[in-house]
């Protein structure tokens, strides 16, 4: 027999899942600001149930909307969408320190550098990429890493 304090705890993780899909979900929508043709990618950072900051992949702030050359190779001064969602928070009043952040695709390791400085307690993430090593620098600092397929979400209302 479960007991009532069971099934509150069963209640809250699947709502906490609910929520990991949501702003996954709307990461995956924020990507759509990006003028990347090969590839959009969309981060939020989330504290006490509220977004804080947001990012997507791009130039920087004064550059042209181009991200790729001619070639259609992606040019080196490219924003990742979790630099641009860092970044921002530099030039705000909130922190990131114990926040989440919600990635399309997994970090890489600069991404992964600027997670760990930026007191980030979490992340999860979209899409897996062939390199791992952000990844798995993010476990060796601590940082819970969890991935969702949002593709295979299965939330009820």
């Amino acid at each position: 027999m479960t007991s009532n304090n069971d099934n509150k705890e069963e209640l809250h993780e699947e709502k906490a899942r609910q929520l990991d899909y949501r702003y996954l979900r709307m990461a995956q929508i924020w990507a759509e600001n990006s003028y990347c043709k090969r590839r959009k990618v969309g981060a939020l950072v989330v504290k006490d149930k509220m977004i804080i900051s947001d990012g997507y992949n791009g130039t920087p702030s004064g550059f042209e909307n181009v991200c790729e050359d001619d070639n259609n190779i992606t040019k080196p001064y490219v924003l990742h969408a979790e630099a641009n969602a860092i970044t921002k928070l530099a030039r705000s009043n909130n922190n990131s320190d114990g926040a989440t952040l919600y990635v399309t695709a997994s970090p890489c390791i600069e991404c992964a550098k600027l997670i760990i400085q930026a007191g980030i307690k979490r992340v999860v993430y979209g899409e897996q990429y062939r390199l791992t090593d952000g990844i798995d620098l993010l476990k060796r600092a601590g940082v819970a890493v969890e991935y969702l397929n949002a593709d295979k979400q299965d939330i009820k209302e």
